[in-house]
């Protein structure tokens, strides 16, 4: 017997949309989404676009009405629901541009449910652009299959973060210092959790202080290598992601 096409097909492209999504809906796309689906993956007529957004789960829609600078999608049916996302935070403070975009990016791979920008008193990047960094979690998600983005947070200081910290919520923090076996500590503190990685030139005694005086705050060490902030960023969330089962 013939095997049937898995439709519609891996190869077919994913669009994420802000707007909610139903089935039945015909939806306009214009500017920069319409040359992708148009001039860059040459989608014609009655050919099939995943549609997710971030909320309602992921849709298939079919192509109509393909112009050359815009076209519409009518939403058929809904191929699965927003998939489950574990509850840690990432809390960084941001480092340079390209480093921080990476750091969004690879939240939104890993499956960390928010992303939080954190000033400290060595932070060297005081503006951060939004847009351009939910941007990079929005392609990441459309190339690996998400349908779930990270909640990207406002930047705060280091200490309105500790202030309005939730009593349920493990803080890990990397600690140059020294500190816990990171896997082992993660282990053995289930439950929601954030991570918290420094700036490029770490902590001041001060804030260090004032984070281990929370009594959620766990130091964790990350190994006898000194790592970059972007990369102990990565390593932590794969490590609590092992611990907690989700991989």
């Amino acid at each position: 017997m013939t095997a049937t096409p898995a439709w519609p097909p891996d190869s077919t492209p994913r669009l994420y949309l802000e707007s909610p999504l139903a089935a039945g809906q015909m939806l306009r796309i214009e500017e920069t989404q319409a040359h992708y689906l148009i001039s860059v993956m040459r989608l014609k007529p009655d050919e099939a676009v995943r549609l997710f957004d971030d909320a309602t789960g992921e849709w298939l829609g079919i192509a109509r009405d393909v112009r050359k600078r815009d076209l519409t999608l009518e939403v058929t049916r809904q191929l699965a629901p927003r998939e489950p996302v574990p509850d840690l935070w990432l809390c960084v403070a941001p480092i340079k541009k390209g480093r921080i975009d990476w750091m969004a990016e690879k939240a939104c791979e890993l499956g960390v449910a928010r992303f939080q920008p954190v000033i400290t008193r060595r932070t060297v990047v005081d503006r951060l652009n939004m847009k351009r960094l939910h941007a990079h979690m929005v392609e990441a998600a459309e190339q690996c299959g998400r349908t779930a983005l990270p909640e990207l947070a406002k930047p705060a200081t280091l200490a309105e973060l500790l202030r309005d910290w939730p009593e349920e919520r493990t803080l890990f923090f990397a600690d140059e210092a020294g500190g816990e076996p990171a896997l082992e500590s993660m282990r053995a503190h289930a439950g929601p959790a954030a991570i918290l990685i420094g700036p490029e030139g770490g902590f001041d005694d001060a804030e260090r202080a004032a984070i281990r005086a929370l009594p959620q705050a766990v130091g964790i060490a990350l190994g006898p290598r000194i790592l970059r902030a972007d990369t102990a960023a990565a390593a932590s969330v794969a490590l609590w992601m092992g611990a907690a089962g989700d991989w």
